[in-house]
């Protein structure tokens, strides 16, 4: 479903916590200006994976680019190990348009993985797992067939420091539930420090929009991060910038970001939002989510319109299935069940 919202919707991302940083950074005097550069690089990591176009050239030119935006769960709530991504959503920023999109896709879409077509079909929130961010756009950039500029991963466990760091945050919760020991009811604002706000973004099995549910929470989270970092005084907390770096890693360098905050923030004046939408199936023995062709269509041309980007086929690499009844309304926010009889393929 796409909406408009009068809020920008890129606050919901650690991209926008991260230019917030380097404009407040850099009106502050070089000293300030240099500590927040060596900060912002500190996370720079290059994914490894050749680039489908001149980024140099599309930032310098002040064209379209896309962001993928991962989150984890290392270190979330106890956990230690190299976690799969929990969320992801393509970004893209068209400052001619004054336009930014947003598109969030499942983590339990079943795809064929690069490299590793043996366990096919896999979960997407695999790729990371197996080949970390090179593997994951290369995953998604096959998928859908658009091309991805930068990536940026965020560790959801190591927010909880961050939360902390700005004394909490206010959220009021959509639904009523309890999870990790926690009780949060429906409409009630409440005050989170990092740990009980981890719990409410991730609790998954008793939304009734599942996983689709989980991802409004994560950014509702994240917009609350925004608004309560967004003071002058937390700007010019050195051990807050150095916490955000901490839990962020990316192939965007201080550079990059600082021709963002400077030439694309007039993208943020419209946003629309959308997500791709499955249907529930059990697949190599999980539960995964299949499209149909006419889905990952739909989300191509919404990912390569924000680019502006001329239309191509979707990619070749998702699962999907193509009888009319297996597939849910690409306008519903709910999973919905198919019957048994329906057939699998890949878009090759």
């Amino acid at each position: 479903m796409q909406r408009r919202r009068k809020r920008h919707t890129l606050r919901n991302t650690i991209i926008l916590i991260i230019l917030l940083l380097l404009v407040g950074g850099a009106a502050y005097g070089m000293s300030r200006y240099r500590n927040v550069k060596n900060s912002v690089n500190s996370s720079f990591k290059a994914s490894g994976l050749t680039k489908e176009r001149d980024v140099n050239k599309q930032l310098n030119d002040k064209k379209p680019v896309s962001i993928l935006l991962l989150g984890t769960d290392t270190g979330a709530l106890g956990r230690n190990y190299r976690g799969r991504t929990d969320s992801m959503m393509i970004i893209t920023l068209n400052p001619s348009t004054n336009k930014t999109t947003i598109t969030s896709v499942p983590r339990d879409t079943a795809v064929s993985i690069p490299s590793y077509t043996k366990e096919a079909p896999s979960k997407i929130n695999a790729a990371y797992a197996w080949g970390q961010s090179k593997t994951t756009i290369k995953t998604v950039q096959q998928m859908l067939n658009v091309p991805i500029d930068f990536y940026a991963l965020v560790n959801m466990g190591g927010m909880k420091k961050v939360i902390d760091k700005v004394g909490g945050v206010d959220i009021t919760p959509t639904l009523s539930f309890k999870y990790s020991g926690y009780t949060f009811k429906k409409g009630q604002k409440t005050h989170m420090d990092g740990k009980k706000a981890l719990a409410y973004s991730r609790m998954r099995y008793d939304d009734p929009k599942g996983d689709y549910g989980r991802q409004t929470r994560q950014r509702s989270v994240l917009t609350a991060l925004v608004h309560q970092s967004g003071s002058i005084s937390t700007l010019l907390n050195q051990s807050f910038i150095d916490s955000i770096s901490a839990q962020t890693q990316t192939d965007l360098t201080f550079d990059d970001l600082t021709k963002l905050a400077k030439n694309y923030r007039s993208a943020t004046k419209t946003t629309k939002e959308t997500h791709l939408q499955g249907t529930g199936k059990e697949l190599n023995d999980q539960s995964m989510e299949v499209m149909k062709k006419s889905e990952l269509q739909r989300v191509t041309n919404f990912i390569r319109n924000g680019l502006g980007l001329s239309y191509k086929k979707t990619g070749t690499i998702a699962t999907f299935t193509d009888t009319s009844k297996s597939s849910s309304s690409s306008t519903s926010q709910t999973n919905s069940t198919s019957s048994s009889s329906d057939s699998y393929g890949y878009g090759y």
